[in-house]
């Protein structure tokens, strides 16, 4: 079954940060609507270290047709050196907010 929509994940070391991507995709109709959560605590390894830092996550959702420009928009102006973007499926939910999401998330070019 192919998604209806797509949620994109990403974190940021900032809530600004994150407040800033989720309206510039919003604006720029790639996402439908973004929600952000946070804090929360992240643990990973980079470069041979394990860090643990506080991190927002920015959820998006978008048509499948435009996974490929809004993660173009999140690694263009992400500030990570290698930032997490995780695209997930949505295969079913409310007909009536997947019609609107699907409504609102369209590029006008």
């Amino acid at each position: 079954m192919d998604p209806v929509l797509v949620q994109v994940t990403t974190t940021f070391d900032d809530e600004a940060a994150a407040l800033e991507m989720a309206d510039g995709a919003v604006q720029a109709r790639l996402a439908a609507c973004a929600q952000i959560e946070g804090p929360i605590t992240a643990i990973y390894r980079w470069q041979g270290q394990v860090h643990r830092e506080r991190e927002w996550r920015l959820v998006l959702k978008t048509r499948p047709q435009l996974t490929e420009a809004l993660v173009l928009h999140i690694r263009a102006l992400h500030t990570y050196d290698l930032p997490e973007i995780v695209v997930t499926p949505i295969i079913g939910g409310s007909p009536e907010y997947l019609a609107w999401a699907a409504g609102e998330a369209e590029t006008t070019a």
